[in-house]
């Protein structure tokens, strides 16, 4: 053999040790430049994180004009199906739903707008946040998407509208879904509700500690959220303090003196009602009054579980929704 021939062997032999160590150098790199990222740009990082949900859960991110103003929106699983509208609660957004989404896409048309004042929706100081004025645009949106009949459902707030937009347009609706809704008064006052009395607002927040205290307030056990997912939120949640408690407050005063309780036995569509037991925000009670009231429901109560079971429990509580919207289209067979 040459001498050229023995250095390009020796160079050949030696050439995946290379490939293998520019790869390592690669992957070092990449990742010291996302947790530099990560840390010093924490919104732009949550917003990079939350498109990656999303296309994990099988949502795109789409927007809608109409009187002027944007309404974005998620939309996922199959076109033609039977669409499934979700409300998040109050200071929420539409990624509250991400995982509990993923359990439905197969099943229906998915599609969960921010609500004005939330998320990426537009906050006008000027603007009627009342429940009746949150189930109009509710209305506007589904009819600038083209969307007759539809099912619907809320968490807490988004319950709530969703109570108040089967009882003002019964016909647009095929099932509801209430996760811990407000709107109806149990028989046990549940800490939320004290606090309110007293007022005092738990849902808003001033500090990094008190919002650390709501997330312990609002869930069984701690969710696991990274710093760069709670950073922007906190920082939200101060910023716009002021603005929440003036939606909060006209809120719990028309739940408190007149709640929806006498007008649930009027609702004809079929409603299912998840809740959690440990729920601190709207006492477990209201399942016995729902349960009671309106004619056709379904109810389930996971232990060990808060306010948010599309948080806590994703898997389970979209599996007894795929279930109930399949007995629904069994029933109209």
């Amino acid at each position: 053999m040459t001498a050229a021939n023995r250095v390009s062997a020796a160079a050949f032999h030696d050439a995946p040790g290379d490939v293998i160590t520019n790869i390592l150098i690669v992957a070092a790199a990449v990742v010291v430049v996302v947790v530099v990222f990560r840390f010093a740009y924490p919104r732009q990082f949550l917003r990079l994180f939350l498109l990656a949900m999303r296309r994990v859960a099988g949502l795109k991110t789409r927007s809608i004009e109409f009187d002027g103003t944007p309404w974005p929106y998620l939309e996922g699983g199959p076109e033609s199906g039977e669409v499934l509208v979700l409300l998040h609660g109050f200071s929420g957004d539409k990624d509250n739903w991400l995982m509990y989404a993923r359990g439905l896409r197969k099943n229906c048309r998915i599609i969960i707008p921010d609500l004005p004042g939330f998320g990426d929706n537009a906050r006008d100081p000027a603007a009627d946040y009342h429940i009746d004025a949150q189930a109009r645009w509710v209305l506007a949106f589904v009819d600038a998407m083209g969307i007759d009949r539809f099912h619907i459902g809320g968490n807490s707030m988004g319950g709530y509208i969703t109570l108040k937009f089967a009882l003002a347009y019964a016909d647009r609706v095929l099932s509801l879904a209430l996760l811990d809704s407000a709107g109806v008064l149990g028989n046990t006052k549940s800490e939320l509700q004290l606090a309110t009395e007293n007022g005092q607002s738990l849902l808003t927040v001033s500090s990094p500690e008190e919002f650390d205290r709501l997330l312990k307030f609002i869930v069984y056990r701690p969710l696991p959220l990274p710093g760069f997912i709670k950073k922007p939120y906190c920082e939200d949640l101060i910023a716009y303090r002021p603005f929440l408690e003036d939606i909060f407050w006209p809120m719990a005063e028309e739940m408190q003196n007149r709640p929806l309780n006498d007008r649930l036995h009027t609702i004809a569509a079929p409603v299912l009602v998840i809740w959690g037991r440990h729920d601190r925000l709207i006492d477990v009670s209201c399942v016995d009054v729902l349960k009671a009231e309106i004619p056709n429901n379904h109810c389930v109560v996971f232990e060990e579980t808060g306010h948010v079971p599309m948080l806590e429990r994703p898997v389970e509580s979209a599996a007894v929704h795929a279930q109930f919207l399949s007995n629904c289209r069994a029933a109209t067979l």
